[in-house]
């Protein structure tokens, strides 16, 4: 047998399970499924959603579990299968070419003693980097896979991209730090020079840059949803004011 078979067994291993599908390549019945939670929103009179809200909608689509959980980057699962769940607002999802993602919160300080994370800047980034790939490293502790899913939306033109990403872990050495005049720390690719991180030191916010690849799916909603009107709404669940019990305080 050789030496260099990729698959070697070992005992205690567990197998990992199949991916849900190839990387970026949505089935169309999860597209289908994502324009169907929408227009459900638009009915009730949602001119907008949230992270939190397309956590559920991905979900939904998916039949996966939406964790709403602060904790973790891991939001929506489907057995072995993990997903990071983003959204982003644009005037014009189709044209989008690159879209900022808010990461969560990193505390330096917290994680790994900085106390003052403007001594060194350098550090500091290298800290930042650090606690993000340990969240990354966390979560495939737990799952087989762990990717990143965006939806850009413009509920106004009823216009949506939604593409999925492996989440990367990073390489501190890759990087160069600066801060920008308000004292954020701005991460920049050493090799391109470009800006790839925001870490904001009140509040601990971290951003990632992405490009919108080409093979993002684009979709949109052709019809214009009737709003329901809440006595509609009422009618069609049977509601009467013997719902509502007033309790004397």
């Amino acid at each position: 047998m050789s030496s260099e078979n990729n698959d070697v067994r070992l005992r205690g291993h567990r197998p990992r399970l199949q991916e849900a599908w190839p990387l970026g390549e949505f089935p169309n019945e999860i597209i289908k499924g994502l324009g169907k939670q929408i227009v459900h929103r638009m009915c009730v009179g949602q001119s907008d959603i949230t992270g939190d809200d397309f956590g559920t909608i991905y979900a939904d689509a998916i039949g996966g579990n939406h964790r709403e959980s602060p904790l973790g980057i891991a939001d929506v699962v489907l057995e072995g299968n993990a997903w990071s769940v983003k959204t982003v607002k644009s005037a014009v999802p189709f044209t989008q070419q690159t879209v900022r993602l808010i990461s969560g919160r990193i505390s330096p300080d917290y994680s790994l003693g900085i106390e003052n994370p403007h001594s060194n800047i350098s550090d500091t980034g290298k800290a930042i980097l650090a606690v993000w790939n340990a969240r990354v490293n966390e979560s495939l502790g737990e799952h087989d896979d762990l990717r990143i899913v965006v939806l850009i939306r413009n509920f106004e033109s009823k216009t949506f991209v939604v593409f999925e990403e492996t989440a990367q872990r990073y390489a501190a050495t890759d990087y160069r730090w600066e801060k920008n005049k308000n004292n954020n720390f701005m991460g920049y690719e050493i090799a391109t020079g470009e800006h790839k991180f925001t870490w904001q030191p009140h509040g601990g916010q971290f951003t990632v840059l992405r490009h919108v690849p080409g093979c993002a799916i684009k979709f949109k909603i052709v019809k214009n949803p009737p709003m329901l009107e809440q006595v509609q709404i009422l009618k069609q669940i049977g509601y009467s004011d013997d719902w509502i019990e007033i309790v004397a305080s």
